[in-house]
């Protein structure tokens, strides 16, 4: 997460801010050493010269897979803006990959659930919103579309269970979600006050507070099945820190002038700026 928060526009990293970032982070010079070889024997970074002056460049397949979660991070600030009800419809997705190809079953089970899918019962997963393109694409991937089925209804029933709020109560660990955001918003917090201070701050600074950032954002933004506003309890401590870390990402997008800013400067940024828009329109 440190590298590919520190990746540049141009692709690169340079180490000397890899190694100020990772010690004020409270990482050794050899955590740094070992995970840029172990980047580089993946062949996810190419590495040209020695020790603090050395500067990494991300591959082509790194480049792309950088903010794979972008579309998830716009979708919910348009939730927050109000702009992306609920229809009323569930999506549900079913499998049943052979034991033969574990490897791939498994794997798409893993996506199911990062894309924000709860099972129902072996091999059945559910979702609020409209997950098909990306299903599909990962059992493309996998080699098991012939595997997939893929269904809607707006009658969806566990058990006794058919009202969607509780359903999505019993489907999904909101109070495990909640927490997480809840420890975003201590992170974020003070991060803004130190952003909004006129005091100055050194680039290592608005760095590391971009790191910290984005590591917590990724902790609570993953296990979050996104579900509309009108499946959750309210008020959600998502909607409120996430507009707390947007005022963050754009006090950063500020302050960093450099032309070669961290790419999630002007990701998280236009992100946040595309939904403000939206909002106001």
């Amino acid at each position: 997460m440190l590298v590919h928060a520190l990746v540049r526009e141009d692709g690169t990293v340079e180490a000397d801010e890899l190694y100020t970032v990772a010690n004020t982070l409270g990482m050794s010079d050899q955590q740094v050493r070992l995970c840029v070889k172990r980047l580089v024997a993946e062949g996810r970074f190419t590495h040209e010269g020695r020790g603090r002056k050395a500067r990494l460049h991300a591959t082509a397949d790194t480049t792309r897979a950088l903010a794979p979660n972008a579309d998830f991070l716009r979708h919910a600030f348009r939730q927050d803006a109000g702009l992306a009800p609920w229809d009323g419809v569930w999506h549900l997705a079913a499998f049943a990959v052979p034991e033969s190809a574990r490897t791939a079953r498994d794997a798409l089970r893993e996506t199911l659930v990062h894309l924000g899918g709860a099972p129902l019962q072996g091999g059945l997963y559910v979702c609020a919103n409209a997950w098909e393109p990306y299903v599909e694409e990962a059992a493309h991937r996998l080699g098991a579309h012939s595997e997939l089925t893929l269904l809607t209804t707006t009658d969806l029933r566990k058990g006794d269970t058919r009202e969607p709020v509780e359903l999505a109560r019993r489907l999904w660990p909101l109070r495990e979600i909640a927490d997480r955001y809840h420890r975003l918003g201590r992170v974020a917090r003070p991060r803004l006050a130190r952003l909004t201070d006129p005091a100055e701050l050194p680039p290592s600074a608005l760095l590391t507070i971009a790191v910290e950032l984005a590591a917590e954002l990724t902790r609570a933004m993953e296990p979050d099945p996104l579900l509309p506003p009108q499946l959750l309890p309210q008020p959600w401590p998502g909607t409120r820190v996430r507009e707390l870390v947007a005022r963050c990402w754009a006090v950063l997008h500020e302050r960093e002038a450099d032309e070669t800013r961290p790419t999630l400067f002007r990701l998280y940024a236009d992100i946040t700026r595309e939904a403000a828009d939206r909002a106001a329109r």
